[in-house]
């Protein structure tokens, strides 16, 4: 057991888990916009932003928390405005229907605009205001709170220190000497009071959830699965209450809910398909507060690990991933140990792997439930001794060379389908 690890999990979980109040791409511009603004000697009368095109892709079509809106113009607007340049990705929680108005106004009056920056960048927004005599850019890349850049009037107050990523290293940090065995061995063993936190993520995407079952929001994918639960055309039970209760967040969160989100991976979506399949299925087995804790750090920082393979953006669907973290703690609180929890996972990799990523929308509670579904669907095949082989596909018969297989797939030919995805989008 490789407990000198043990440290640095804690230490990237507590980074990686975070709250995050709306879809991370929006807020991301927001809070570029936000800061930008403290530079200013008065309330801001122009907005201009540039993103990547993942950044375009992701903050198209998604609610925007507390303005009834969609897109990337309100984020540059609201947040310019009215953002807590000091909340991070909460930055948006104490605006007012006042602000949004103003912030209406300006698009209204075309002082707010948005466009594609041309840069390697897989995450960059990059935000410039000014309120008529002064004028203030940052600059946020590769985090979506990862200011790298602040110029004020032409001027350079801030540039980061460079941090030069060796491409041998993904995932250059922590995880270039783990495996999935010890994450799993870290998250049954390590002291539960070392990560009782992490209970905060059923707190937050509970709320969320319990808010998407209003039936207010999005595409109502949550309380479709409950009416019709009551009609009698679908059965209780736990797959049901899996798909009910995960959607039914995704369902909020991506409307525009003025809820915050546990994220994970810098994704609300990624947050909540970690935590709320496997809150659902610890209430099941009725496990008590320290086993929660534990199946939720084995959930969360395996879907941190799959995901470090990977580009922080890209067309895979990151909820896909993040399920392939809550399949390994609903396994195992099923009863399984380490080989059921790696056959689930290779199993999910086998059936899931390729849905894409077309932008952060409503209808992304859709496929948040897909994935909750097919983790279900892999714990209890796993639970019986079957699983997707070695022999199959992508698959490999060791669970972290299928998912280093699976990352290729994202981080190479899945490059030239986000260029596509994006093209499609701007062209309809």
């Amino acid at each position: 057991m490789k407990k000198h690890l043990w440290t640095g999990f804690i230490e990237t979980v507590k980074k990686e888990v975070v709250p995050a109040l709306g879809c991370t791409e929006p807020v991301s511009v927001a809070l570029a916009a936000s800061i930008a603004t403290t530079h200013l000697k008065s309330k801001p009368t122009r907005v201009d932003a540039f993103v990547s095109p993942n950044l375009m892709k992701n903050g198209m079509g998604v609610g925007v928390p507390g303005t009834g809106m969609v897109g990337l113009p309100i984020a540059a607007a609201v947040g310019a405005l009215a953002g807590d340049a000091d909340a991070g990705l909460e930055v948006l929680k104490n605006i007012t229907p006042t602000d949004v108005e103003s912030a209406k106004l300006m698009i209204d009056q075309k002082q707010v605009s948005v466009g594609v920056a041309q840069v390697s960048n897989i995450l960059y927004a990059k935000a410039t205001v000014s309120d008529g005599e002064n004028e203030a850019t940052v600059i946020i890349a590769d985090g979506h709170t990862n200011v790298v850049a602040i110029e004020v009037n032409g001027e350079s107050v801030f540039i980061a220190d460079p941090k030069p990523v060796q491409k041998e290293q993904l995932p250059g940090n922590i995880f270039s000497e783990a495996t999935a065995q010890d994450i799993y061995d870290f998250a049954l063993n390590v002291p539960v009071e070392d990560i009782e936190f992490i209970v905060q993520a059923v707190e937050l995407n509970d709320a969320l959830s319990k808010e998407g079952l209003t039936g207010k929001y999005g595409l109502k994918i949550g309380v479709t699965f409950q009416r019709n639960v009551e009609r009698g055309l679908l059965s209780g039970g736990l797959l049901t209450d899996v798909l009910c209760r995960t959607s039914a967040a995704s369902d909020a969160r991506m409307d525009g809910a003025m809820k915050p989100a546990m994220s994970n991976s810098g994704s609300g979506n990624q947050g909540i398909a970690a935590t709320m399949p496997v809150l659902v299925v610890a209430e099941h087995v009725k496990a008590d507060r320290d086993t929660l804790a534990r199946a939720l750090m084995m959930s969360h920082l395996m879907a941190i690990y799959i995901k470090s393979y990977q580009n922080k953006l890209s067309a895979l669907c990151g909820a896909t991933t993040a399920s392939m973290g809550a399949v390994a703690a609903m396994t195992w609180l099923l009863g399984g140990q380490f080989k059921q929890v790696s056959d689930a996972i290779c199993s999910m990799i086998g059936d899931i792997t390729g849905i894409i990523c077309d932008g952060a929308k409503t209808s992304c509670a859709m496929k948040v439930s897909s994935s909750a579904s097919a983790a279900v669907k892999a714990a209890l095949m796993a639970l019986d001794g079957i699983r997707v082989t070695g022999n199959e596909g992508i698959v490999a018969d060791d669970v972290d060379a299928s998912i280093r297989n699976m990352s290729a797939l994202a981080n190479g030919a899945m490059t030239q389908t986000d260029v596509q995805i994006l093209d499609i989008m701007v062209h309809k």
